[in-house]
């Protein structure tokens, strides 16, 4: 009687149901199969659930960066259907997570069939922040060992590439808060950082400091960013420019000092 008690107790206030001695042999691994079985199942619906709202926020977010930082973009249906920028970035985070499981060739497959629909490619091993954003995006190539900041804007045909044929680390990173003009190259191991901006048809070859601007080629910091101006890529200075103005200017002042200089 003590015994059948004691099994009543285990069976009722146990953590986990157990009925070893109270049965012949056979009889609870019969009974406690069935509650294993639901425990089990109830485990992995708590991890889908997990899964699911994880995949639905990451949507959400992507969807409000495209509001935030394309003003073309109308509707949540015109954003799903129609920018490749947004089917890009959510392919490449499906591809990144099997190539960080190991499952190196599958992460390849799926970034292909990124670059086929979207003409963007990104290297499943790259690494990419929160509220990245690729604007148009045909040309756009990323890297393997790149890494990229949260909130970082790309604009179409960037290049994220390496230098040579050296063996880790070899693509740049670029910190927070970084926009990237159309066309720019960014080369090599090196750091753009943080609110920094790089000028449409800029070639980087070099590490850039926090809240710069650069241009030219190769690309040099002309000045430090406007951080209330940094979707403006377009309006940057021109060193190239401005020295040949400058030249201009005095060649003019020589030319009228030797002309004062002869009338006397």
């Amino acid at each position: 009687m003590y015994l059948a008690s004691g099994c009543l107790f285990e069976v009722v206030a146990g953590p986990v149901i157990s009925t070893a001695g109270c049965f012949p042999a056979g009889v609870g691994a019969e009974l406690e199969q069935p509650a294993s079985k639901k425990m089990i199942a109830a485990n992995v619906i708590r991890t889908n659930s997990r899964i699911i709202r994880m995949m639905f926020r990451t949507v959400r977010e992507q969807i409000d960066t495209v509001f935030r930082r394309d003003p073309a973009a109308r509707s949540v249906t015109e954003i799903v259907l129609c920018y490749p920028g947004f089917h890009a970035v959510l392919l490449h985070r499906m591809a990144h997570r099997l190539y960080s499981a190991g499952w190196f060739t599958l992460a390849r497959i799926v970034s292909q069939i990124s670059r086929t629909l979207t003409g963007i490619e990104i290297h499943p091993g790259a690494t990419i922040g929160r509220r990245f954003f690729i604007d148009h995006g045909m040309g756009v190539v990323i890297g393997e060992t790149t890494e990229i900041g949260d909130d970082v804007l790309l604009y179409q045909g960037v290049t994220l590439g390496g230098t040579g044929k050296v063996t880790g680390k070899r693509h740049p990173t670029l910190g927070n808060g970084v926009v990237v003009g159309t066309g720019a190259k960014i080369l090599g191991n090196i750091r753009i950082g943080d609110f920094s901006k790089v000028g449409a048809g800029s070639v980087v070859v070099r590490p850039v400091p926090d809240r710069s601007t650069v241009v030219g080629i190769p690309g040099r910091v002309v000045g430090n960013l406007d951080p209330t101006d940094a979707l403006e890529h377009g309006n940057l200075p021109d060193p190239q420019g401005q020295l040949v103005d400058e030249l201009a200017r005095r060649v003019a002042e020589l030319e009228a000092t030797v002309k004062a200089l002869q009338q006397r």
